[in-house]
């Protein structure tokens, strides 16, 4: 079953190396029986594993190396079915990346200008989302800390950046009233419905459920001395260092340390029915947008500029 003609070749950023990437023509693999062609409108840059590929810090793990395709944040339009697909022609789509371009890794594959993916890896959106799709990633994340319960909601969240946001967002719509900690004054505004504090300021010792996406190894002990009697930690951001604590504090609180891990199909249909009912909101998280042409220095950006949430590329620039 041969592709389409058009689908044989995309533009993608291209992460040849550590630091060096750059927005280059690739060969697309054929698509098979299944499989959706998507022209992809929106991408977004996760400031979590995208700046370890990136940096050349990412933990080694089966199948890293480069070069490689970043990415798992993608919105666009079907512009293919192929048989038995379960889209159509026009549909407006979620990509969380792709592996569709030969022997260049997909690492993971959606900051690219076309990408061919099994219709089951594309998940139908609503298009007014527009590119607030690109963050339904990051929600899933989110919701997969706590699958939605409100008896398991966190009480203090520690980092206000996107995914502590959507984690706050979250725990609001499930009825509760989090703190959150954030040490960088800038980034305190854009509370809706909950606290953001700096923690030099919060005295409070008895937090019953701490949610932690600062990516600091080094926090472990602080905020054990923070928790209450039986109190649990969940580890949702990434940590690229080991981790240790001192075990007579958490021994006195019979502390409970839980790792939140990559979100699952179900999440990410949780929070688009979430986004859809209006119980959560994407709005005011991208602060920063960029066209694929100026890819790297839009990385850089993402990467380094604590005045940047969420950066954005448009491909539609391409098209």
């Amino acid at each position: 079953m041969s592709r389409p003609e058009f689908a044989q070749q995309s533009k993608a950023i291209v992460l040849k190396k550590p630091l060096e990437l750059a927005l280059s023509a690739v060969d697309l693999s054929p698509a098979e029986e299944g499989d959706v062609v998507v022209d992809i409108l929106f991408s977004g840059i996760s400031t979590g594993t995208e700046k370890l590929l990136w940096s050349g810090r990412m933990p080694a793990f089966p199948g890293l190396g480069y070069p490689l395709i970043p990415g798992y944040e993608s919105v666009g339009r079907v512009a293919h079915a192929m048989p038995k697909a379960t889209h159509h022609e026009g549909d407006f789509v979620f990509v969380p990346g792709a592996k569709c371009f030969g022997d260049i890794r997909g690492l993971f594959g959606g900051a690219a200008s076309r990408v061919i993916v099994p219709s089951e890896r594309a998940l139908a959106i609503d298009e007014s989302l527009g590119e607030r799709g690109v963050l339904l990633a990051l929600a899933a994340t989110a919701h997969h800390a706590y699958q939605g319960k409100p008896e398991h909601q966190p009480d203090l969240i520690v980092g206000h950046g996107v995914l502590g946001r959507l984690i706050a967002r979250l725990a609001v719509a499930a009825g509760r009233r989090p703190v959150v900690w954030e040490t960088n004054a800038a980034r305190r505004a854009g509370a809706h419905g909950y606290t953001v504090v700096d923690p030099a300021d919060d005295s409070r010792r008895n937090y019953a459920s701490i949610c932690d996406v600062s990516g600091d190894p080094s926090i472990l002990d602080v905020l054990i001395a923070r928790m209450a009697p039986g109190g649990e930690i969940v580890l949702a951001g990434f940590y690229e260092d080991p981790l240790s604590f001192s075990f007579p504090p958490a021994f006195m609180r019979e502390a409970r340390i839980r790792i939140a891990a990559q979100w699952q199909p179900e999440d990410l249909n949780a929070v688009r029915s979430l986004v859809q009912s209006g119980a959560l909101s994407l709005d005011g998280l991208i602060t920063h947008r960029s066209t694929p042409p100026d890819a790297d220095a839009a990385y850089r950006t993402a990467f380094n500029d604590p005045d940047c949430l969420k950066m954005v590329l448009d491909w539609s620039t391409l098209l």
